[in-house]
């Protein structure tokens, strides 16, 4: 651990012209500090371990289950309307990574991975070389049709408060 935090503070040390960087150094320190420090390690693991947990709630009130048809089926459309929303609003840079979309989703990724996969296979969506996320017009195309049907429903239905 400690040769791993010499050899990265050293490569983003300010001091250093090539590969410096100083919100990254002192992001850096600070995780050496929680580590090495046992009392600060508990409380981040206790934390880390619950944050963990509370990623594998599902999105929305009512679901019952794992295999909730209707959840994956509104956080198919949601991620289809935030591709849309990015390739109009930003032409230039239409895709989106998937980190982009569990911000904007508000889904964990690790519930967002099953929804890509099907998307892709679909053809309603395409993975670039980058590994960044676009909609194809076969998806622009089904998210229109479909798009009354998830407004009606989200009316229905609104997402409860974070707590």
């Amino acid at each position: 651990m400690h040769r791993v935090y010499r050899l990265l503070a050293q490569r983003f040390h300010p001091d250093n012209s090539e590969t410096g960087n100083d919100a990254r150094f002192r992001e850096l320190t600070e995780a050496y500090d929680v580590i090495a420090d046992p009392a600060r390690r508990a409380q981040y693991d206790v934390t880390y371990s619950r944050h963990r947990q509370d990623r594998w709630r599902l999105v929305t009130t009512g679901a019952t289950a794992e295999n909730d048809f209707e959840t994956e089926r509104m956080l198919r459309l949601t991620v289809l309307e935030v591709l849309y929303t990015q390739r109009r609003t930003e032409p230039e840079n239409p895709a989106l990574t998937p980190l982009d979309l569990e911000s904007l989703t508000g889904t964990p990724r690790e519930h967002l991975e099953f929804t890509i996969w099907y998307l892709i296979q679909k053809k309603l969506i395409s993975r670039s070389d980058s590994s960044m996320l676009l909609i194809t017009a076969d998806g622009v195309e089904h998210l229109e049709g479909n798009y009354k049907e998830n407004v009606q429903r989200r009316r229905l239905n609104p997402r409860p408060a974070s707590v």
